[in-house]
């Protein structure tokens, strides 16, 4: 079984991720890792934090000569801000700390803060904060660049776009060529296909930097090349479309997820909806006369593109505060401020595309197995062979 795990606060010292279910000699490169650190630090809106971070991960267990082999692997990503933080949040307690804390007693709406503090009986907001901040999906991306490793040794490929800023929406489908450059883009203002809607986007973001607002939006995640079969009907865990919505909503500030045109297709009749089913004789294989189902039916993927919306709330920590009440004294205050992006969607598509190439990948090994690249790939040719004749 492919798992993952993180561990590590916004402002401790390092962020830790472990990950077992790789099989060996899965070919790594420690550059593209860190490439998709570089491209979840991107975007117009982000905050001040990503001036002082320049993430770089390093693998310390797990991979040798470039290569995976078979034994969990440890990745490590130093917080540079720890220098800031170091008495404020020490692991060993030490005379006069009490004076060199940061408590955090004016919950914000939206945020961690106040659910977390009640459930672990702390009245200092700071120690739920420190874990709850997404500065923790940076071990996941780095998590999601070895997941994308072992799929693009099959030739499955996960990218993402933004689709909507706020009121701003794309409106049409983009094709597989437009999000491939947005994602190679060197150069990264909201990750839009579209220039003209990329600017409107950019003008929302511009309006709630200059009213201290925060704003949301969509991303979309596609993968091409997933073979049909991954996920499975028979039970309701291990229908993958169920599986990635988790992983998505699992994001920070994603409260919804979509899989295919499930918002259109909810005000649609069902003849409009489904996929027509057609056979190319030529190529020996199954289409679609469309892709509304985003490449899941039945909790199975069917081949097509696999398509993930994330539908992202505005971030909680507003430099113009809500109403609030300190937890310490139960009277009305402003909610706290803690240093924060504006806008975080074309990040978060990133984070998206990690997660989603992560369940791909668990998906992918538990249908293929094998301790060895070499074996699973013996799996799958079969498998892909299986499929051809059928």
């Amino acid at each position: 079984m492919l798992r993952f795990e993180t561990a590590g606060e916004s402002h401790g010292e390092c962020l830790i991720a472990t990950l077992t279910g790789l099989p060996a000699g899965v070919p790594v490169s420690v550059d593209a890792v860190n490439h998709e650190l570089w491209r979840r630090q991107q975007g117009f809106g982000r905050g001040g934090r990503m001036k002082i971070e320049t993430d770089q991960a390093e693998l310390v267990a797990g991979v040798r000569h470039s290569h995976t082999i078979g034994a969990p692997i440890g990745i490590i990503i130093r917080n540079k801000d720890w220098t800031n933080w170091t008495e404020t949040l020490p692991v060993q307690d030490f005379n006069g700390s009490e004076e060199k804390k940061r408590p955090v007693t004016r919950p914000r709406p939206g945020h961690a803060d106040l659910a977390g503090a009640i459930k672990y009986n702390f009245h200092d907001s700071r120690y739920i904060l420190e874990r709850a901040s997404a500065r923790e999906t940076a071990a996941r991306v780095a998590v999601g660049a070895l997941a994308k490793a072992l799929l693009r040794a099959f030739d499955i490929e996960v990218l993402s776009h933004v689709v909507a800023v706020g009121s701003v929406s794309l409106g049409r489908t983009a094709s597989w060529e437009e999000i491939k450059s947005v994602c190679t883009r060197t150069e990264v203002l909201l990750g839009c296909v579209d220039a003209e809607t990329e600017q409107r986007m950019k003008a929302e973001v511009d309006e709630v930097y200059r009213t201290g607002d925060t704003v949301g939006g969509v991303f979309e995640v596609v993968a091409r090349g997933v073979p049909p079969g991954l996920g499975s009907h028979v039970t309701w865990d291990s229908r993958i479309d169920g599986r990635l919505a988790q992983a998505i909503v699992s994001m920070q500030a994603v409260k919804g997820v979509e899989v295919g045109y499930a918002q259109e297709g909810a005000a649609s009749f069902g003849s409009k909806v489904q996929d027509t089913i057609h056979y190319d004789r030529e190529q020996q294989r199954f289409t679609r006369g469309n892709n509304r189902a985003g490449g899941v039916e039945g909790g199975m993927t069917n081949g097509q593109d696999l398509v993930v919306r994330g539908f992202l709330k505005p971030i909680s920590t507003l430099r113009r505060p809500l109403e609030s009440v300190d937890i310490t004294t139960h009277e009305r205050a402003d909610a706290a401020y803690e240093r924060s992006d504006v806008c975080v969607v074309p990040a978060a598509g990133v984070i998206g595309e990690a997660m989603t190439a992560i369940v791909i990948a668990q998906a992918f090994l538990e249908k293929f197995g094998g301790d060895s690249l070499g074996e699973t790939r013996r799996n799958f040719d079969g498998y892909i062979g299986q499929v051809r004749n059928f």
